[in-house]
């Protein structure tokens, strides 16, 4: 969608030296002596928004908006054709990849011929221009990397974008952002004017006949003294002129949040907005990194195994779609956030064969592999009716990690034994009431089973499961005898609750020997429907309470504690829409809450904004922190811009900032963590507070042209329900970052758990690396380039600084990592993927700060690779595959 009110500022970056014939080579003359006027000609093609992709690719459902993308491309082509001067500049791959494949022989030359002489300029180059608030890093960079790829391979060196061009997201995050171009004024005698905004040039012929008649116009006036030249032009050829400009630069080193159009008009409901959909894109996400990781080391046999072809590229282009800034952002129709949804599942089936196959082979089994979608809710066939069988538990980490399975069962005692055949300790307990009432008639086990399992790096552990005894009913949990009060409490933890409101009420970390008071509970902000001040009302992109106090969802809660050798909790009711889960194990340093919100009720006519609350006697002057997009932390400032002056007029909504995995407090000695399990808005409204936006149901709409009110229906058309996690982490300051680094991670790629009928794999146990890496590397991204190549991407999580230990430069043997292949050959490649670094070639400007230096490149020893805190490498290894299924991995 096009940005209303305000001017979107393009991220403009000079990314590569253009090939001859394209670039700045390409570029049309300027007059030094004259103001230059470089006109863009360009179609922001949104990757669904109002109508599905498929709706906007083939031009349907115009009664909606007017839009057919396949018309667009085969208009501007055809216009490109006909006069060599004209240019034009295209972002969104997903649409030119769909459109490349229809078109015949002479039309691919043509436009080969029009990329390689700069006429046709590609730029951004991700499968989408994706959203900057609520889209993952590790998303980001997937989706950025399969729209490169796709170019390259089409275009070579001249398609390789030269430009970031993100001109429609709603704000823009520091870690997606390597520089803008930030000025209060044009400071060279070059200006930029885009030509053209959503969908346009479907008539190319009209824009460009009128674009000529234009150039033509202002430059003859130059006879009469005008100093005005006008020119087609590119992002990259205006950027090549500033370069030339040798000027000095401002550097903006914060991000561009929250954006607003208008003193009651802060973009920051989007950061909550379709809280659902948010989830099960973070979900998928993490589970195409399983898909990959497993194809990687199975190898290629894992595309078409026992259970048929299996295919990770339809998962990976319906999460790269959905990390558009209308679909992840939550600011798309309801059809369509069906249709993103859906494409999703459709990636997912793709994916479980694939995983499956790689299982068969690397666990030297041909027995059916069942995946349960609906655990989330209890929900899982296979366990609920079968006596005897097998738990696979994948973990997608390079460090080994211990984790909670809890399936649904339907007799009261199981024996569990571990890949050694040692037993396992195990309990059923009761399904809860609110997890009852939330799958209806789609289950019926009335209990779950409950134990701990573990898996090795990059690998799998099996558990093996025979029911003992029938069905039988439970002895329901009671109080404690002699506790005055109830609490939760382990060798890390004990967490003590209001007797009386049922509230949490203080956190003690036992390792460390000190306490906090922290009070949580569930609040609502009455969404404006417009006021006196302004007639702005909530909606999918803006957020807009009539107050800034927040209404409780309850006073009190009913609660009921459950206490076993496996688990301890707190179950907490609010009302008949808002229940909560509190929950430690044995190990466990952090605090899980398990939230369920909705249907949020609307009957009084009163949209609601549903927020979890947490407030301490912290002294935090008005600081909080959050992430960027999962990676970076940045300090917030209550009513505070770093680089302006803010006079505050929304002090709730003009306080929200992006969320991707985490939020903090602290002051010199104490800090209170959240991790999320999806992208939500957060803030510090009160000093020694944090709340975190769960859900929204509003019933207007806030004018930024969606046309509809953000009211999911959910499954029964009566509301949407959302069930979600926040672990809650308190440690001293100095530590904090040990451990939410890592947790982070494991909320973000977490380990995928899949079911076998009877004894499962003949392998118990495989990892796919020779040794663990520390807590501080993670494994990016494992993915095949073909039959015999992998691509590698390692990260270092920790910021410089943070961490005694955790931020130290570490180093990997990579010839010696993976058990599951030989490396025979490594080369280093830019982030995306798809170019060798070598020849990557950036422009370097002039800041206050000293014009930064060429880094020269090291010769690359893939025996000792080191990465500096945040730094990502990526890399292109030369692979041989060898003994698979033969007693690889461990016993």
């Amino acid at each position: 969608m096009a940005l209303p009110g305000a001017v979107a500022l393009p991220l403009l970056l000079l990314l590569l030296s253009g090939a001859a014939g394209c670039g700045h080579q390409s570029c049309s003359p300027t007059r030094p002596d004259m103001l230059n006027v470089h006109l863009v000609p360009h179609s922001h093609d949104d990757v669904g928004w109002l109508k599905t992709v498929d709706q906007y690719y083939y031009g349907v459902r115009n009664r909606d908006q007017h839009a057919g993308v396949q018309y667009i491309l085969d208009s501007v082509v055809a216009q490109l054709a006909t006069n060599p001067s004209r240019r034009f500049v295209y972002a969104e791959v997903a649409f030119l990849a769909r459109w490349w494949r229809q078109q015949d022989q002479a039309t691919r030359r043509l436009v080969r011929e029009l990329v390689q002489e700069g006429r046709l300029e590609l730029v951004g180059g991700g499968w989408c221009m994706s959203d900057e608030a609520a889209a993952h890093y590790g998303a980001a960079l997937e989706q950025m990397a399969l729209g490169r790829r796709f170019l390259r391979r089409l275009f070579g060196a001249c398609g390789m974008p030269r430009v970031a061009w993100q001109i429609d997201p709603f704000g823009h995050a520091r870690e997606l952002a390597a520089t803008f171009a930030q000025a209060r004024q044009y400071r060279t005698n070059h200006i930029l004017m885009t030509m053209g905004s959503d969908f346009h040039y479907e008539n190319a012929h009209l824009w460009f006949k009128n674009l000529d008649k234009l150039i033509a116009h202002a430059n003859a006036r130059q006879a009469n003294g005008s100093r005005v030249h006008a020119l087609y032009s590119t992002p990259s050829c205006y950027l090549w002129e500033l370069h030339r400009a040798n000027l000095t630069w401002p550097l903006k080193t914060d991000d561009f949040f929250p954006y607003s159009d208008g003193p009651h008009q802060f973009w920051t409901g989007f950061f909550s907005s379709r809280p659902a959909f948010k989830g099960y894109e973070r979900l998928s996400s993490g589970f195409l990194q399983i898909c990959s990781q497993l194809e990687a080391l199975a190898g290629p046999s894992a595309r078409d195994g026992p259970y048929g072809p299996g295919d990770s590229s339809v998962l990976r282009e319906a999460v790269a779609v959905a990390q558009h800034h209308d679909a992840v952002a939550g600011t798309e129709r309801q059809h369509v956030a069906d249709d993103y949804a859906r494409q999703l599942a459709k990636g997912w089936d793709s994916c479980q064969v694939l995983v499956a196959n790689a299982l068969s082979i690397l666990g030297g089994t041909k027995e059916p592999f069942i995946f349960c979608n609906a655990l989330n809710i209890s929900v899982c066939p296979l366990s609920e009716t079968t006596p005897h069988f097998t738990v696979i538990l994948y973990n997608p980490l390079a460090w080994g990690v211990t984790w909670p399975v809890r399936l649904p069962v339907r007799a009261t005692s199981y024996a569990v034994t571990d890949p050694q055949g040692q037993p396992v300790a195990s309990q059923v307990v009761p399904v809860s009431g609110v997890t009852r009432w939330l799958r209806g008639d789609t289950g019926g086990a009335p209990g779950e089973l409950l134990f701990q399992a573990w898996a090795p790096p990059l690998g799998f552990s099996t558990f093996e499961v025979k029911q003992l005894s029938p069905g039988a009913p439970w002895d329901p949990p009671r109080w404690p005898s002699g506790d005055p009060e109830p609490k939760l409490e382990n060798e890390h933890l004990r967490i003590r609750f209001d007797p009386i409101t049922g509230h949490l009420l203080e956190i003690q970390n036992l390792a460390k020997g000190f306490s906090l008071p922290v009070f949580q509970s569930f609040y609502w902000y009455n969404a404006s429907a417009g006021d006196g001040l302004s007639p702005q009302a909530s909606g999918a992109y803006i957020f807009r309470p009539n107050a800034s106090t927040p209404i409780p969802v309850a006073k009190r809660a009913a609660t009921r504690l459950l206490k076993t050798a496996l688990v301890q909790e707190l179950h907490q009711n609010f009302s008949a829409w808002c229940s909560q889960v509190l929950r430690l194990r044995p190990g466990q340093p952090y605090l899980e809450l398990e939230w369920t919100v909705g249907p949020i009720p609307v009957a009084d006519g009163l949209g609601k904004e549903v927020i979890s609350r947490f407030e301490t006697p912290l002294r935090t002057a008005g600081h909080f922190y959050t992430d960027s997009n999962g990676r970076q932390v940045l300090e917030r400032r209550r009513d505070f811009r770093p680089t302006w002056n803010l006079s505050q007029s929304e002090p709730v909504a003009g306080n929200y900032y992006p969320v991707n995995t985490r939020i903090f407090i602290k002051d010199e000695k104490v800090q209170l963590t959240v991790l999320t399990d999806r992208s939500q808005g957060g803030s510090s409204i009160l000093d020694g507070s944090l709340e975190l936006m769960v859900h929204r149901r509003l019933l207007k709409d806030d004018n930024r042209g969606l046309g509809e009110p953000l009211d999911e229906p959910g499954a029964d058309g009566r509301g949407l329900v959302v069930r979600g996690r926040h672990l809650v982490l308190l440690d001293t300051a100095a530590a904090a970052a040990d451990q939410h680094r890592p947790r982070a991670q494991e909320m973000v790629t977490s380990p995928s758990v899949v079911l076998a009928p009877g004894p499962g794999p003949h392998l118990r146990w495989f990892s796919g690396l020779q040794r663990a890496l520390p807590p501080s590397l993670h494994l990016l991204t494992v993915e095949p380039r073909g039959a015999r190549a992998v691509l590698l991407r390692l990260e270092h999580l920790f910021e410089l600084g943070e961490s005694r230990n955790g931020s130290r430069p570490l180093s990997v043997d990579l010839t010696t990592l993976f058990s599951a292949f030989t490396i025979t050959s490594v080369q280093e490649m830019a982030l995306g993927g798809d170019i060798p670094l070598h020849s990557v070639s950036r422009l370097l400007w002039n800041t206050a700060t000293g014009t930064p230096k060429p880094r020269p490149l090291a010769r690359l020893d893939p025996r000792r690779v080191t990465l500096e805190p945040m730094q990502i490498r990526t890399f292109l290894a030369s692979v041989r595959y060898e003994g698979l299924g033969e007693g690889l991995g461990g016993p």
